[in-house]
């Protein structure tokens, strides 16, 4: 076997770098150095001089040396400037919303009792007898009354924080205070529960907590003439309106009129841009009843959406009816014996705890005959 040809040898302690200038950069100089390993074809090189717009003629510039290193880098490539030195942090935070809690301005809020309460107990009271023809020797027929009692169970539900030391601490240099951010979002929770028992009611297996939708003296539900609201005319909208007035004022025996008395129509969210439907004239349902029953008051809640069966639901209810009882005459009210209750703060060596609770004893219906529901709007 014939023996691969040396080109060249240095000892280890002969080694040192090799510096050309472009002067240097000849093809003898080139072709000597294929004896050391190094391959740069003359084209290459004249080209890489072109590009550096050195004139390699008599009229050569002198340039800096033009240094050929066959040694490559030691550490990994990577940008010169990190990212987080080019980065620009807009003031402020946006926060992620939740639907609207609308059960407080549907029916109010009365704080009764204490948090720790068990029931909500509310009296009815109904007068029993009838008058009789007047004869001087018959019997006096005597009149009498029958009491009964509506119970409503309190439910509660908490809401805490723990924040740590480290978590505090770096959260601050994000410029965000951990246990404010917790603290808010315990109250936002707890407010999002007490809404959703004001619509729904809770079910615990053995209690008694009602919600606007599903009180079990609300009325049934009444379909409405159009069946939907999404392509209706303002002349269809309106006559479901006066249904469920008409109804209104019928079932309470004129107890209650719509165009005299507080009245609120409460809609489904999705149903309630279509007041704005117009005739051909300009007007819109919404102005329609703002003329003709100038007492109504507008609420729309997203619980009244699909609430019967995939349909969307309204309400109109007299907020108040003046029959002479010793309560606050209202129709609805929301219980609620404490909405924002902090139980305690426990220190520990490295993080702290709160504790928060509220209390609510749902939606109690105490006027069912002041009340329409109709579906399909």
């Amino acid at each position: 076997m014939k023996a691969s040809a040396v080109h060249s040898h240095r000892r280890a302690r002969d080694f040192k770098p090799i510096a050309l200038t472009v002067d240097q950069i000849t093809d003898a100089a080139l072709n000597d150095l294929r004896m050391v390993g190094i391959n740069v074809p003359p084209h290459i090189v004249h080209q890489m001089v072109s590009h550096l717009g050195v004139d390699t003629g008599d009229n050569a510039v002198a340039l800096d040396s033009l240094t050929i290193n066959p040694l490559a880098p030691l550490t990994t490539p990577s940008a010169i400037t990190p990212v987080q030195f080019l980065q620009a942090f807009l003031p402020g935070f946006v926060r992620v919303i939740s639907a609207a809690r609308k059960i407080d301005e549907i029916i109010g809020r009365s704080t009764i009792g204490s948090w720790e309460d068990e029931e909500i107990v509310l009296g009815v009271m109904e007068p029993a007898g009838a008058a009789e023809y007047y004869t001087d020797y018959g019997n006096i027929p005597l009149m009498s009354y029958n009491v009964n009692w509506e119970r409503r169970t309190v439910v509660r539900f908490e809401a805490g924080l723990s924040v740590g030391n480290l978590e505090e601490a770096r959260a601050a240099r994000a410029r965000v205070s951990a246990a404010a951010e917790k603290r808010t979002s315990s109250s936002l929770s707890l407010e999002i529960s007490r809404n959703r028992v004001g619509f729904f009611g809770f079910n615990s297996g053995n209690n008694r907590t009602y919600g606007f939708l599903n009180d079990p003296n609300l009325p049934a539900y009444q379909s409405l003439p159009t069946g939907g609201w999404a392509t209706a005319t303002f002349q269809q909208i309106t006559g479901d309106l006066r249904f469920l007035a008409a109804r209104l004022q019928t079932t309470t025996q004129d107890t209650i009129d719509p165009a005299k008395g507080p009245i609120t129509l409460a809609l489904a969210t999705t149903s309630a841009q279509y007041l704005s439907v117009t005739t051909d004239f300009g007007m819109s349902v919404r102005d329609w009843i703002t003329k003709t029953y100038p007492n109504w008051r507008i609420v729309s809640a997203p619980e009244l959406n699909a609430a019967n069966g995939g349909a969307n639901v309204v309400y109109l209810f007299a907020d108040e009816v003046d029959d002479g009882a010793t309560d606050d005459s209202r129709t609805f009210i929301q219980v609620v014996p404490a909405t924002f209750q902090a139980l305690g703060v426990e220190k520990r060596a490295k993080s702290y705890l709160e504790d928060y609770t509220n209390a609510t004893a749902g939606t109690l219906l105490k006027r069912p005959y002041a009340v329409v529901r109709g579906t399909g709007s």
